[in-house]
């Protein structure tokens, strides 16, 4: 296997990252024996093992259309370079016969390229032990995480230990699906292997060249997280896959609770913390040194900065693969409003991803609590009309007319939600001692960011995926700083560990301070009191002295601090709270309303009536993607996921 001549396919592959470890991708090798001669070509191989790395936040990602947070019309334009096939998951529209957005096959070729580097690294006659020992490590843990993309979106799958030889019996390679206990097992197996002793750094010595490549902190990371994963309620005690067997009859989910699976997962999130402060790796602030700004732009900027600025101090793992440019198809280009007049008739820049109402409403208020359970809110004005005064002015334009709900919320509402008559700092405007210099949204046709008939359908944007310096330098172009995409921040490794505290004992345990201690953190850097002083203090029930209750506070907090990552949409599945989130319906405002439809409060109130967008339903099968029929019809071995 180590030395006989194959073609390699995947070697050949164009990747797109930019002044990145992965630009050294080989330009073509024709054998095993040439692509292991020495170490230059060698890590263009181990180069091609990430290639494969899944696009976060890009098109082919199921969770940047295909969950309930973030949302287009088939109708746009845009469509011709920015796919839109996960709204066909959304709209119930997922199918055997061609699956939406599949990975079985991109992983499972990713896997035999890892499995390729690690049975032939030690071929290459000029590499020395330490670099052969960190490249092993690096290549073991892509393949505990492409086997863990796979695991996500399957459930139980074939596990590749090894690659088959070429002379193999038919018959051996007609693998059969593993228990998903064991395919968690294998993971972790994998990722112990990697982080053990010196072989992986912890920190990267040259960001310039090495942005992107696994180190000892990433490790740790992800085993933290594919632990909190195998012991969250879809794949720990999950009686609705009880049926799920391989032909010989194993079963493939254990219906039985195990509580230690929560117990290991607190420990690999404790020694992840411990290996990524050691590193340095730092929940993000921004440092104002020149004292340009007050606090709360300050804010501002910190909350942008966490999830766009390339050098953020809280990013564990970056994706290389997904560079976010403001080139046409980016998540830049995609969600980019206008925001300067003199730019008012680009039809190429009209915001085409929204968020439906519901997510708007998920943000706490300032108070640090639900809008719902805020005691000095009351529900029934949330979507009453009401003007902007001088005390509001950074947060949303002085004199604008907009709805309650839009007034009093927390920092990470301002800065990663656009709204209609929402300041926008940055985009070339920067004097916060002057608000009414500063850009802001004007959503109404007719006005600076009005749809004109396309994009903006739902009246909010993800003003997160857009660093405040980005701006429009000609009528269809933008001027933007460009960044990885994260797979992993500190924030959500600290909330995994609250959780994973949570349910091992509850709010009261000998871990209490543990677990408030690191949910506080993250909210303080949000500008948020801590849980127990908020929840005191503004509303009436004390929900995190209980295990349920607190459970909800953290799944909140998890998808406020997290939104439009893509870890909602996993979140709420291994949560198994997915029928509840998608029984909600995708609601929008009428963003049709022009300034010319009647007086300015007749248009307001046009204007903030819920449009329908899309009923979605979820049932038992959407957890799992369905296994190509054909995959089954060659391999009979493989039995179909519940459902399909």
């Amino acid at each position: 296997m180590k030395r006989f001549k194959i073609i390699i396919v995947a070697a050949i592959m164009t990747l797109t990252a930019c002044s990145n470890w992965l630009d050294v991708v080989p330009d073509g090798i024709a054998t095993l024996d040439m692509a292991f001669n020495s170490r230059t070509q060698a890590r263009k191989y181990l180069a091609t093992a990430y290639s494969y790395m899944p696009k976060n936040g890009g098109a082919g990602d199921p969770t940047t259309l295909g969950g309930d947070d973030i949302w287009t019309r088939r109708t746009t334009h845009f469509s011709n370079r920015f796919s839109l096939a996960g709204l066909d998951i959304g709209e119930g529209l997922q199918n055997a016969t061609s699956p939406i957005l599949a990975r079985w096959g991109g992983m499972y070729e990713a896997l035999r390229v890892c499995n390729t580097f690690l049975e032939n690294v030690d071929l290459v006659p000029d590499l020395p032990a330490w670099e052969r020992e960190q490249w092993t490590a690096e290549a073991k843990v892509l393949k505990a995480y492409y086997h863990f993309c796979l695991v996500q979106m399957y459930g139980p799958i074939p596990l590749i230990r090894e690659n088959m030889p070429v002379d193999a019996d038919v018959y051996a390679v007609k693998v059969e699906r593993e228990p998903v206990d064991e395919c968690f097992n294998y993971i972790v197996q994998l990722l112990d292997e990697a982080a053990e002793g010196d072989m992986l750094p912890t920190i990267i010595l040259d960001p310039a060249s090495d942005y992107g490549r696994i180190t000892k902190p990433i490790a740790l990371s992800l085993k933290a997280k594919v632990l909190v994963t195998a012991a969250s309620p879809l794949f720990n005690g999950n009686n609705d896959q009880a049926t799920l067997k391989n032909h010989d009859g194993t079963l493939l989910f254990d219906a039985a609770f195990k509580a230690e699976k929560w117990e290991a997962a607190v420990a690999a999130c404790k020694e992840a913390i411990d290996i990524c402060h050691e590193a340095g790796i730092r929940l993000y602030t921004f440092d104002d040194a020149a004292n340009r700004y007050n606090d709360t732009t300050v804010l501002n900027v910190t909350l942008r900065n966490a999830f766009n600025l390339r050098s953020s101090s809280e990013i564990i793992w970056a994706n290389t693969q997904m560079i976010s440019i403001p080139t046409s198809g980016g998540m830049i280009h995609a969600s980019m409003p206008k925001l300067n007049p003199d730019y008012v008739n680009s039809n190429d820049i009209c915001q085409w991803l929204g968020m439906p109402i519901k997510i708007a409403e998920m943000f706490y208020t300032e108070n640090g609590v639900p809008l719902d359970e805020d005691k000095t809110r009351s529900i029934g004005d949330l979507y009453n009309l009401r003007t902007a005064q001088a005390a509001d002015k950074l947060y949303i334009r002085q004199g604008r007319t907009t709805i309650d709900m839009h007034f009093d919320r927390e920092p990470r509402f301002y800065a990663w939600v656009g709204f209609d008559g929402g300041v926008w700092f940055g985009a070339g405007q920067y004097n916060d001692k002057d608000a009414s210099s500063l850009r802001y949204l004007a959503f109404k046709v007719g006005e600076t960011d009005g749809s004109q008939g396309q994009g903006n359908w739902t009246g909010y944007i993800p003003k997160k995926f857009i660093p405040y310096e980005a701006q429009l330098n000609a009528i269809n172009s933008i001027s933007s700083p460009s960044y990885a995409w994260p797979v992993m921040r500190l924030s959500d490794l600290y909330l995994l560990y609250a959780e994973a505290i949570n349910e091992v004992e509850g709010p009261n345990g000998s871990n209490s301070a543990e677990l408030f201690r690191y949910i506080d953190l993250v909210r303080a850097r949000a500008g948020l009191k801590g849980v127990k002083e908020s929840w005191d203090r503004y509303t009436n029930n004390q929900k995190y002295n209980t295990q349920a209750g607190l459970r909800g506070i953290i799944q909140q907090e998890r998808m406020i601090e997290l939104s439009f990552e893509g870890q909602r949409f996993w979140d709420i599945r291994r949560w198994k709270t997915a029928p509840t989130e998608y029984h909600t319906p995708l609601q929008g405002w009428n963003m049709m309303v022009s300034t010319v439809d009647g007086t300015e409060e007749e248009v307001n109130r046009l204007m903030y009536q819920p449009q329908l967008l899309l009923k979605q339903e979820f049932g038992v099968r959407d957890y799992f993607w369905p296994i190509r029929t054909s995959d089954i019809e060659v391999n009979p071995n493989l039995v179909q996921n519940i459902g399909w």
